[in-house]
């Protein structure tokens, strides 16, 4: 299956061509985080995907979530089918753009950011800077993670979180700082006075991570 997406091409594209992939929250659009691309690098090729399933009230998704069910909140089969098409997709634009040389970058907020850690730490061949914003590694997606330090070395994370949240609690996110740490992984996690978003602060400070 195909997911639908929105594309920016840099005017030149060749072997080495880095390509960001973008992954919206429970209930947006792929045109959510496709908004960053104006700040982003020019030469940069940026595709945000669009989830494959309508979310309950508006909008997409890339899993049901079940918030009066704390033991089974998130639909496990939903997110893993979720998280082949995302790794199928990438993997075809890759081909199709005949990106052979280059790095491939990942961002995703709140329900992309849960598949972004998933995607990043089961394929940390695949990927290079790494952007989880509001967001919490879920256990259930993280079995059999790849645990090798020197495969793990070349990824870069950036997490962020708003000290108010109340969809996605701060304790939830910080819980990536440890098993970040525990993974020997780099990383930098930074917390806002803000809630289920991305203040200004941490839209500049994403910037200044992906531009490094």
């Amino acid at each position: 299956m195909d997911l639908q997406y929105v594309v920016r091409e840099p005017h030149n594209i060749n072997s080495k061509t880095t390509l960001l992939i973008l992954l919206h929250g429970y209930g947006s659009n792929e045109e959510d985080l496709f908004s960053f691309a104006p700040t982003l690098p020019e030469d940069w090729l940026i595709v945000s995907f669009r989830a494959p399933m309508k979310s309950a009230y508006e909008g997409y998704s890339w899993y049901d979530i079940d918030l009066m069910n704390p033991e089974n909140r998130i639909d496990v089969t939903q997110a893993k089918k979720s998280l082949e098409l995302i790794l199928e997709n990438i993997l075809k634009i890759t081909n199709q753009y005949g990106l052979t040389e280059n790095q491939t970058h990942l961002a995703g907020f709140s329900q992309g950011g849960i598949l972004t850690y998933a995607l990043a730490l089961h394929h940390p061949e695949l990927f290079s800077k790494v952007a989880c914003m509001s967001c919490y590694p879920e256990e259930k997606l993280l079995t059999n993670i790849v645990k090798d330090k020197k495969k793990l070395e070349r990824l870069r994370f950036f997490i962020s979180h708003g000290t108010d949240d109340a969809i996605i609690p701060i304790e939830w996110g910080r819980k990536a700082a440890d098993l970040l740490y525990d993974l020997s992984c780099f990383f930098s996690f930074r917390e806002y006075i803000s809630g289920h978003g991305v203040n200004q602060k941490n839209y500049m400070d994403l910037m200044d991570f992906f531009k490094k």
